[in-house]
């Protein structure tokens, strides 16, 4: 007997399209909130508009042509369905979180009389400790050599092995998100105060500090490095690529993760070095507002991840040296 093939499932657009009118323009006008008024970045528009959607065609499956129509019923059958469908606890958290953003939005705009997301509960997620390099490892990282990039010329050649130095050394130094480090402009360093500005997430400003490390590879990188790579005066970016434009993150990654294959380390990512980061700060006596504002976490439960991670490290240095562990 042959197994049934599954349907694939419709698109985001078909679904869109598919929508009673009054639904559709109620998701578009949240996706214009969220873009123009919350200044949400791209992708989390898009995430949010796609798990919104998504809600809206199960809620006019079941007869709704308006958001004034939305139950909490309707909320949590929907949630059931993406269970069913084998959706992860992560996911079903985050379109919890999505479901309950729109209502309060369509609750304030006057499209739904009240707010029925408010009782819609989403399922504990077990956040996985951040892997993290040991402070050797991280030094060994960002000040190992940089191998020649093969197919340039000499020049070209240092003066991207200079910035490759830099990128490290601030990811490390500095614990910002590899967005925010190519976000950079030259006007974004204090060299003085040993700081840069650094635009966050929802479009949050901060100043954070950097090391003496990061100040000799951030001089050696704007006086041997950047100039020939980008001898444009009008480019404002601190870090570039080959071709003087605004470094891509995911050349960063690149980068990042070449260097530490290179050495023998394990997987490592821009934001390995964030996590490690801030527990190297917490592991050398930093508190945890410090490290907080450190990295931009709006909420102080996002950075207290990094408190159990270095009771980790603590346990397991003690169950290896304590003659009664």
């Amino acid at each position: 007997m042959a197994t049934p093939t599954r349907r694939p499932r419709p698109s985001t657009q078909d679904l869109h399209a598919g929508l009673p009118p009054a639904l559709r323009d109620a998701v578009d006008a949240f996706a214009r909130h969220l873009s123009a008024e919350r200044n949400r970045a791209a992708h989390t528009v898009r995430a949010y508009v796609a798990d919104t959607v998504d809600l809206l065609a199960h809620a006019a499956r079941a007869g709704a042509t308006t958001p004034a129509d939305l139950t909490i019923a309707t909320l949590r059958g929907w949630l059931a369905r993406q269970r069913e469908l084998g959706a992860a606890r992560a996911t079903l958290a985050r379109r919890a979180a999505a479901a309950r953003v729109f209502t309060a939005w369509a609750h304030r705009d006057g499209r739904l009389p009240a707010d029925v997301g408010t009782g819609l509960r989403s399922p504990q997620v077990r956040r996985p400790l951040p892997r993290v390099l040991r402070a050797d490892q991280a030094a060994a990282l960002v000040t190992a050599p940089t191998e020649p990039v093969t197919g340039t010329d000499a020049r070209t050649a240092r003066a991207l092995a200079l910035r490759d130095r830099l990128v490290l050394e601030l990811l490390y130094a500095s614990g910002v998100r590899v967005s925010e480090l190519c976000g950079l402009n030259l006007t974004d360093v204090d060299r003085e105060r040993r700081v840069i500005r650094v635009l966050g997430k929802g479009g949050t400003e901060r100043s954070v500090p950097f090391g003496r490390p990061a100040e000799i590879a951030l001089d050696a990188w704007l006086t041997a490095g950047r100039p020939v790579l980008a001898p444009d005066p009008s480019e404002p970016a601190l870090l570039v690529g080959a071709r003087g434009r605004r470094l891509n993150p995911t050349v960063v990654r690149r980068i990042v993760r070449s260097r530490a294959r290179s050495l023998g380390l394990p997987p490592v990512s821009p934001h390995t070095l964030r996590h490690s980061a801030a527990t190297h700060m917490l592991d050398g006596g930093a508190d945890l507002r410090s490290v907080q504002e450190l990295l931009g976490h709006a909420s102080l439960a996002s950075t207290q991840i990094y408190t159990h991670v270095s009771v980790e490290r603590l346990r397991a240095a003690y169950e290896q040296a304590h003659p009664r562990a």
